[in-house]
């Protein structure tokens, strides 16, 4: 009798959380599809031809922006000091 007693004590109860968690993760998956894929989030194409600006630069003067160039930058990395690495005599021969 102890043996069937410890065999009843092992049963694991308690599977109502997952059912839960598993209910809350296919309303949560449900929702952001029909958030992401519902009628009202179709994308509007706008043709070249209705575009008012067709650059940034011509949409930013209009805006009343002053559109100025940037500086040139001074190069990442210095040539190396010493000699230069020397080339193959014939630059056909394979390695």
């Amino acid at each position: 009798m102890t043996n069937a007693h410890a065999v009843n004590e092992r049963k694991r109860h308690g599977g109502t959380p997952l059912v839960v968690a598993a209910v809350v993760a296919t309303l949560g998956v449900l929702g952001m599809l029909i958030v992401d894929h519902g009628p009202w989030n179709k994308p509007t194409l706008q043709p070249a031809a209705t575009a008012n600006y067709s650059t940034t630069g011509e949409a930013a003067r209009a805006a009343g922006a002053t559109v100025t160039p940037t500086e040139p930058r001074a190069p990442l990395e210095p040539d190396p000091a010493g000699p230069k690495p020397i080339h193959p005599a014939n630059p056909n021969s394979p390695p």
